[in-house]
């Protein structure tokens, strides 16, 4: 596993790198056998340090957790809490609901483009105003799921929405987090390889 700790602007010691290594790989362990890589990223907010967890499980599955306490070491360990509560999940779903299955699918490549925002919420123009400030652009990968393996990669990311193929009929779907707290689906029927 490779293993990235990072400061912004602050200076993450020996000590705390130690102690940041061995609890990921006894967390880990537990669920899975050798995660691809883990990103720590201390920082501070006011009188409280702030711990991001990234880790990443393999074929674009990555859980995500955040902690944040009033010395580095409690905000690391409430983050990979939050962590292993995730693995936990999914292990436990794919042990419960997806015995016998085999590959999950195969992933469709998406072009993602990334639009710059400016304080208004407002995509920015670009310069010559004929168009929209293109920050960065880059290939994604759409995977095939069923909604509810969509619904357990979305909360093991910790994201707000997911895009996916579904499986059952091969169309684009997506499904969010909503305000309420629960979960939409959006299901449009004219994607759908196979029409009903």
């Amino acid at each position: 596993m490779q293993l990235t700790v990072t400061g912004k602007q602050l200076d993450v010691g020996e000590a705390l790198q130690t102690h940041v290594a061995e609890n990921l790989a006894s967390v880990t362990s537990k669920y899975f056998d050798s995660p691809v890589d883990t990103h720590v990223v201390f920082s501070r907010e006011a009188h409280l340090f702030r711990a991001d967890v990234s880790v990443h499980i393999g074929r674009g599955i990555t859980a995500h957790g955040r902690g944040e306490a009033a010395d580095p070491y409690p905000a690391f360990d409430l983050a990979i809490d939050h962590v292993a509560k995730r693995l936990r999940r999914h292990k436990r779903r794919l042990r419960d609901h997806h015995k016998g299955k085999g590959d999950p699918g195969d992933v469709m490549e998406a072009h993602q483009v990334i639009l710059r925002v400016d304080g208004n919420g407002e995509a920015g123009e670009s310069g010559d105003g004929l168009g929209h400030a293109v920050i960065a652009e880059m290939t994604t990968q759409i995977p095939t799921l069923t909604v509810s393996e969509a619904v357990m990669r979305m909360d093991l990311a910790d994201r707000q929405q997911l895009m996916f193929r579904n499986s059952a009929h091969g169309g684009l779907n997506m499904i969010y987090r909503r305000e309420d707290g629960n979960i939409g689906w959006i299901d449009p029927r004219g994607n759908r390889a196979v029409q009903p």
